[in-house]
Parts: structure tokens; sequence; C-alpha cells
């Protein structure tokens, strides 16, 4: 299609969620509630972690960070979809759709950055316990930490850059409650083949190589705990990264379904479920999965609790 054949837009309209008109407000409700719980409880954990000397370690370190991340990736896409059910109007800028779509990846990146540091904190923990001071150093998590973010924001710009040397036709409609950088591609006039080859190889690099260092990690702690010679030993190792396990599990369990499972008519539906799991349930119960199920944390939670009411009286 020849360049003066397409036509720019100033706005994109997004289709939403799959529901009745009569279930919006059930919904509305449902999905405000997933996101205060989820800003207030990523919020206290980042509280805690600063409140409590006993958690300023690098797993504690990295958790702060994730707590962020999941603050920012829900308010990313949440509050624009809790605005569109509220109004009935689903229109979204140009600008405003590129910003979300950058930082829709962008923390979706620095997740799997994140969630790699931490699997590999837990390695030194469990293989290298005696070294574990020297290894995981302030610095060495700072760098950490630091390049997470670097590669995560290059990761986003690149693809963000890409995007907005496409022009759009007259359909303007995404099949989507938010910008997702695949509808976006499909309303595209021009020629994608560029764009699809760097999400392949990108996204490769950005979930398959994590991944990988992730299951690595978790291999040599299994071989290192199947050594120890205590059930003691083992339900304390366990008890170790347990909570991180259960993130990695859920976190890339909900990406896998929905890029590797087969696609089927019902594949928008399919799309927009698997991108709520991610995009709403997974911050929303990363909380409760490292307070509940960390003595540490709780701990924390008790003496915050116990000064609060002391202030109180």
């Amino acid at each position: 299609m020849r360049m003066e054949n397409q036509s720019t837009i100033s706005e994109f309209h997004l289709l939403g969620l799959p529901i009745q008109t009569e279930q919006q407000g059930i919904f509305f409700a449902l999905f405000l509630g997933m996101y205060l719980t989820t800003v207030l409880g990523n919020l206290l954990i980042i509280l805690l972690i600063r409140q409590d000397p006993h958690l300023h370690t690098p797993m504690y370190f990295f958790l702060s960070h994730l707590a962020f991340s999941d603050i920012s990736f829900s308010s990313v896409t949440v509050p624009k979809m809790l605005m569109n059910m509220q109004t009935q109007d689903q229109s979204i800028s140009y600008a405003g759709c590129i910003a979300q779509m950058y930082f829709f990846i962008f923390f979706t990146t620095l997740d799997d950055f994140l969630l790699t540091s931490m699997a590999y904190d837990r390695y030194v923990a469990i293989c290298h316990p005696l070294h574990y001071t020297t290894i995981m150093r302030e610095g060495l998590c700072t760098l950490l930490a630091t390049v997470s973010w670097i590669l995560s924001s290059a990761n986003a710009l690149c693809h963000t850059l890409l995007l907005t040397q496409l022009s759009f036709c007259a359909d303007n409609t995404v099949p989507h409650f938010f910008c997702d950088l695949s509808a976006l591609l499909k309303l595209s006039c021009s020629d994608t083949y560029l764009n699809e080859m760097v999400i392949f190889t990108l996204g490769l690099a950005v979930i398959t190589l994590p991944l990988t260092c992730i299951l690595v990690s978790y291999g040599h702690i299994g071989a290192t705990i199947l050594k120890v010679p205590s059930t003691k030993g083992i339900c304390k190792a366990l008890s170790t990264c347990g909570s991180h396990l259960s993130v990695v599990s859920l976190y890339y369990g909900t990406i896998m379904g929905l890029y590797f499972v087969p696609s089927s008519s019902t594949s928008s539906a399919k799309d927009i479920i698997s991108s709520m799991m991610y995009t709403v349930v997974t911050p929303l119960l990363n909380p409760f999965i490292y307070s509940l199920r960390n003595r540490y944390m709780k701990a924390a939670l008790e003496k915050l609790f116990h000064k609060a009411a002391v202030l109180s009286q």
C-alpha cells in the first residue's frame, strides 16, 4: 500500500473486556477492589522492608523493587480500564496508547529480570552460604537492579520506536482492554515484518533467557538440597526459596499459557483473560505469597502493628 493512500489516526478505540453491559458495575467494583489491594499490599511490603533492619538484605532489596514494579505494572492498564468501564468511553489518544504500550513492555521485562536476580540470590544463599555476604554485596545488588531497569527500558524503547514508524488506516479498534503491541500491529497498514522479527528476537531474549537462568539456579539448588542429610535442613532450604518459586511459577505459567498454547477461534478472549491474569491477578497475589509464607515478613508486620497500636494510645 502506498503511503499517500494511508491515513493517520489521532486515537484508538479499546474494545475492553468481553462482559455484558449489565455486569459492568459488578466487574468495576471487583477490579477496583483488586487494584486497591494490589497497590496497598505492595506498598506495605516496601514499607516493611524500609522500616525493619532485619529485612535490609539482598533478597528483600530485590523484593522491594519487584513490589514497586507490580504497583506500576497494574497502574499502567487497570486505572484506564476502570475509567472506560465507568464512563463507557473506550477511546485512548494515540500518544496515550503508545505510552501505555511502552510502560507495559517495560514493567513486564523488569519483572523478568528482577525474578532472575532473586533466583541468583537464592542460589548463592543455598549453594554458597559461607560466601553469601561476600558475593551478594551491596554493589552487586545495585548493579543487578540498575542493569534490570536499563535493559527493560531499552527493550520497551526499541518496540515503541519501531511502532511509531508504522502507519495506521481507518480501523482503529483494538480488540483488547489496553494497547497491546501485537493487537496494534494487526491494525497497521505498513509492513510489520521488522517489528515481528524484533518481537520474536527480543521476546526470546527477555523471556527465555531469564527463565533458563532461573531453572538453572533452581537445578543447582535442588541438587544441593538433596545432599542435605537432615529433614530440618531440607525444610529450611525450601522455605528460603518457596515464595520466590511460587511467584515464578504463577508469572511464567500465565505467560506460557498465553504464548505457547495453540490459538483457537476464541484466541482474542483467551489473550484478554491471560493478560488479565498477569496484569491484575499476579501483582495482587505477590504480597500475600511473600507475607504469608515468610516468617520475617510476618514478624515485621507484627512489629508495625504493635508500633501503630502504641502510638494510637
